[in-house]
């Protein structure tokens, strides 16, 4: 008899899941890409001032275009932005010999995006030199009626008190004349960090005895927390800081340099701006009497 084979029968597939599975890896991706969306709409609205700035939302003002186009709208970007936070304090710039011949009537001139009341202008530079424009920046400044500053250029590896004499010698203070400014920048290569501060220590006291006034230390922020905050905690601060992501004065600073690439009418190439924290009136009252 022959055999007959059972019939099989077919079962149905399964209808697959049309529901993606999230591994590790695409939460980590989807993670991360919401992260900088959100990093990037809060830098949006942090600086929202400078943004409608270049949406046009300002088209009645104009900047030289200065460098690569785009480098130049981040750069001022942060500038307008850095202003519109601070209309309530005192800005002013700095120059020496870098800036060439200056046109001063432009500049006292000037425009609403930069209202300078001071100047501070770099007199002398280790123990032997004389910026070869200090003499005309100060009789100019002082002419247009800008409250006015000089300031030395500390060499780490000259003599503290040769340095100080230059700076005496050439630079007469009169009523009305911001206090006198140490920059200092630079390590020493030829002594060690113990000895640098002891020179600033002799150049500090002497110019002070001299002109009677508290000189104010001028340097970076990193060099300054590294090498001089702990030992010169009593004198006021002049810090230079250019970072993208700091857009307010700090309370322990007296001037912030919040930019070395400003534009500036009168004056070639960029300048440096500088807010004072505090009113005009706090700033003339700092002022030599």
């Amino acid at each position: 008899m022959k055999r007959v084979p059972p019939k099989t029968v077919k079962r149905k597939a399964k209808p697959r899941s049309t529901k993606k599975t999230l591994t590790p890896g695409k939460i980590l991706r989807y993670s991360l890409a919401l992260l900088v969306v959100s990093f990037l709409v809060a830098m949006a609205y942090n600086y929202r001032h400078g943004l409608l700035y270049y949406l046009g939302f300002k088209s009645n003002k104009r900047i030289e275009a200065l460098g690569k186009k785009e480098e130049r709208k981040i750069t001022d970007l942060r500038i307008y932005e850095i202003v519109s936070r601070h209309k309530d304090k005192v800005f002013g710039i700095d120059v020496s010999h870098y800036q060439g011949e200056i046109d001063w009537d432009s500049v006292h001139k000037g425009s609403n995006d930069f209202p300078l009341k001071f100047i501070f202008i770099r007199a002398t530079a280790g123990k032997n030199s004389l910026d070869r424009r200090f003499k005309t920046n100060w009789q100019k400044a002082r002419e247009y009626g800008f409250l006015c500053g000089a300031y030395h250029y500390y060499r780490p590896n000259e003599n503290s008190v040769q340095q100080a004499d230059n700076f005496i010698k050439n630079v007469t203070l009169k009523k009305g004349d911001l206090p006198p400014v140490l920059d200092i920048e630079q390590i020493p290569s030829k002594q060690s960090i113990d000895s640098l501060k002891s020179g600033l220590k002799r150049w500090l006291d002497k110019v002070e005895r001299h002109y009677g006034m508290k000189p104010v230390i001028y340097s970076g922020e990193s060099f300054y927390t590294d090498f001089l905050r702990e030992e010169f905690k009593g004198y006021d601060l002049w810090i230079a800081n250019y970072s993208f992501f700091d857009d307010e004065i700090r309370p322990e600073w007296l001037f912030w340099q919040f930019t070395d690439r400003a534009v500036i009418k009168g004056i070639k190439g960029d300048v440096d701006v500088n807010i004072f924290n505090g009113s005009q009136h706090q700033l003339k009252s700092r002022c030599k009497r």
